[in-house]
């Protein structure tokens, strides 16, 4: 592809992603109010951000090049147990991601 073909793709992309995005989470907004979804399925919702977040991160963190990666020299892993421990005491997701960062910035560059 050239280049004038590859920002005509990209641009495309944008547009049917921000369509796709909009309509699928404006959905519950535009439905009329007698359209409502059952509570446990409401507070189940309230879990899937986490759900989300553990699909994307644990992978990355535990496996290496094709194989799970449980050693003491993996770093990410430090640092998410240290980060869990942090969020399960003081419940604060930006001291979670800050003390995570830490931890794992320290254990790269002095371990």
């Amino acid at each position: 592809m050239n280049g004038s073909h590859d920002w005509l793709y990209m641009v495309g992309a944008i547009v049917g992603l921000t369509i796709v995005t909009i309509s699928t989470r404006g959905s519950f907004f535009v439905l009329p109010a007698r359209y409502s979804l059952p509570a446990r399925i409401e507070k189940s919702l309230r879990f899937a951000p986490g759900c989300a977040l553990a699909a994307i991160v644990l992978p990355s963190v535990l496996v290496r090049s094709g194989h799970v990666y449980l050693h003491l020299d993996n770093y990410q892993l430090w640092a998410v147990l240290v980060a869990s421990i942090v969020f399960a005491v003081k419940r604060n997701l930006l001291l979670m991601m800050g003390i995570g960062m830490v931890v794992f910035t320290l254990l790269r560059l002095y371990a």
